[in-house]
């Protein structure tokens, strides 16, 4: 189940990631043509800025999920297959642990529980926790900040979602390997 759900969901992040990326080649189109028509449009830099962000957090927990990371394997190529069965294990663990540490922040930067306990009135939580995430502005979309930074917890929900998944397949493997005695 939890295998269907991360394939499913690796899915619609390669289609998010590859709607931004042709937005951020649209808005630098966009861009080149307004500035060199000596009508420079201001607010396309920080949206295709944003719209970069996303694309590359999407990717990255696809490339994470299918393990196409950059990956020095010098040392580990020398072990055993058993051993590199262990060592992919670890290295699952480390992820998944990344992504929980981010998710932990995460919830710790938005405080839903406090912001819901005062009603979603952004003013009162400002009041009770001089954290103003929900009502500081972009410089020039003018849109509140909270929207494109809402990438962070996606990502760290959807990493800690395919890190755990390849964990448990690379437990599977480093524990009831079958590989001759080495």
């Amino acid at each position: 189940m939890l295998n269907f759900i991360s394939d499913r969901l690796v899915r619609i992040e390669m289609g998010l990631a590859a709607v931004m990326a042709a937005a951020v080649t649209l808005l630098i189109l966009l861009n080149i043509v307004s500035r060199s028509l000596g009508m420079a449009i201001y607010w396309v830099d920080e949206l295709a800025i944003y719209a970069m962000v996303w694309t590359t957090f999407l990717a990255t927990s696809v490339a994470l999920k299918r393990r196409q990371v950059v990956a020095v394997t010098l040392l580990v190529d020398l072990l055993g297959k058993r051993t590199q069965a262990w060592m992919q294990l670890l290295s699952d663990l480390m992820i998944l642990t990344f992504a929980v540490a981010v998710l932990v922040l995460c919830w710790r930067w938005l405080d839903p529980v406090t912001f819901a306990g005062v009603g979603f009135d952004i003013k009162e939580f400002q009041g009770e926790t001089f954290n103003f995430l929900y009502s500081e502005k972009t410089n020039t979309i003018g849109i509140k900040k909270i929207w494109p930074w809402l990438i962070l917890p996606i990502f760290s929900i959807s990493l800690s979602l395919h890190a755990l998944n390849n964990m448990l397949g690379s437990l599977k493997k480093a524990v009831f390997y079958k590989g001759a005695v080495e």
